[in-house]
């Protein structure tokens, strides 16, 4: 049996800092001892983390590793490498992969696959669509974390884009749904009309007002009454604008049913950041203002958001090239989380508790 003793540590959890020390047993962690406490039973190995701090893995509830079918850009093996080293510990991956996740041979496989290649804990979403929503109550529920549902613009079929299949989707599903909040309608308008303004491939700034603030707000509130009507649990993937804020509730996890996740990617940037980092910064939802950033950095020390994700999603670079239309959308960023959340502390945004709370327990 190894044992390790991590001591000295400025420990973070479960909203408390505090001077004390940890035990890992085979891997797991066995004790959580206060300062001056030592362990039960003697340990091979000592580190001693004095000045420095200790807290749980990050969870990842939004990742695209790409794994099967896009493994030119990434896979299991590599993206859950960048996860270990940026201290996330368990992710939970999408499923608009080639084959798509959303039949249970292609979930399953997915689970075999990730047994060989992932070197840290795991999950997989399956895929809803127009014509799978019967398939959702025979989901193993302690083993898929959720229901992806695309209200907004995706690949292949994953467009839920049907109102009988919507409600079929909340009330069939049984789980967490997560959802991807963008009014198809109003994305396709503001298609049309910057395209005859500007031509085919609009400047990259005109992203935000193609993918709209009113796209993601009319999809997200039409995702939180199709809940209500159900008694669904459902979970609002990167919200990226003030409006949404107004619909969420300010009241602790344990007493939500509809919860809410701010990605890395909106807490960082905002519209102005497209002249320099062009479509290297283009993702789904769009960045949108600095008004809607500063906003989402307000609510993390409230509970309107939630969780804090990255909805990585690796590209080559030569895919990144191109306006609002041919540049491809999605970020990597699952490496740098941690750090990029720990700035965030630094200048007083939230504080390292509310980081941990966030990224860790919620």
């Amino acid at each position: 049996m190894k044992r390790t003793w991590i001591k000295n540590a400025r420990i973070v959890n479960e909203g408390k800092i505090f001077h004390g020390s940890i035990v890992i047993e085979n891997e797991v962690i066995a004790e959580v001892l206060a300062e001056e406490t030592v362990p039960s039973q003697p340990c091979g190995e000592i580190i001693d983390a004095k000045g420095y701090y200790l807290m749980p893995g990050v969870i990842d509830d939004h990742v695209h590793f790409r794994d099967p079918g896009l493994t030119h850009k990434a896979d299991i093996h590599t993206e859950s490498t960048a996860a270990a080293a940026g201290g996330v510990t368990s992710f939970m991956d999408m499923p608009n992969t080639t084959p798509q996740t959303t039949t249970l041979e292609a979930l399953n496989a997915k689970f075999a696959d990730a047994a060989t290649k992932s070197i840290v804990n795991y999950s997989f979403y399956f895929g809803a669509t127009n014509t799978n929503a019967d398939v959702l109550p025979t989901l193993d529920k302690s083993r898929v974390c959720g229901v992806k549902l695309f209200m907004g613009a995706s690949t292949g079929n994953m467009l839920v884009d049907r109102m009988e299949v919507l409600r079929k989707v909340f009330a069939n599903a049984g789980m967490l749904i997560a959802a991807h909040c963008e009014e198809q309608s109003i994305i396709s308008a503001n298609t049309t009309a910057f395209k005859e303004k500007y031509g085919e491939d609009p400047d990259i700034k005109y992203h935000p007002q193609i993918r709209s603030a009113e796209a993601c707000a009319y999809s997200s509130s039409l995702a939180i009454r199709l809940a209500k009507e159900n008694n669904a649990r459902l979970h609002i993937l990167h919200i990226s604008t003030a409006q949404e804020l107004d619909l969420l509730e300010d009241k602790p996890l344990s007493e939500k049913k509809i919860t809410a996740e701010a990605c890395v990617s909106h807490l960082y940037f905002y519209d102005k950041d497209y002249e320099t980092l062009k479509g290297r910064i283009k993702c789904n939802p769009s960045i949108k203002t600095s008004e809607d950033r500063n906003a989402l950095r307000k609510a993390l020390s409230t509970n309107l958001i939630d969780v804090i994700g990255t909805d990585h999603a690796p590209h080559l670079l030569k895919e990144k090239e191109g306006g609002a239309l041919k540049a491809v959308s999605g970020m990597p960023m699952i490496q740098f989380s941690l750090v990029a959340i720990m700035e965030l502390v630094r200048e007083g945004i939230l504080s390292i508790e509310q980081l941990v709370q966030k990224m860790c327990h919620a």
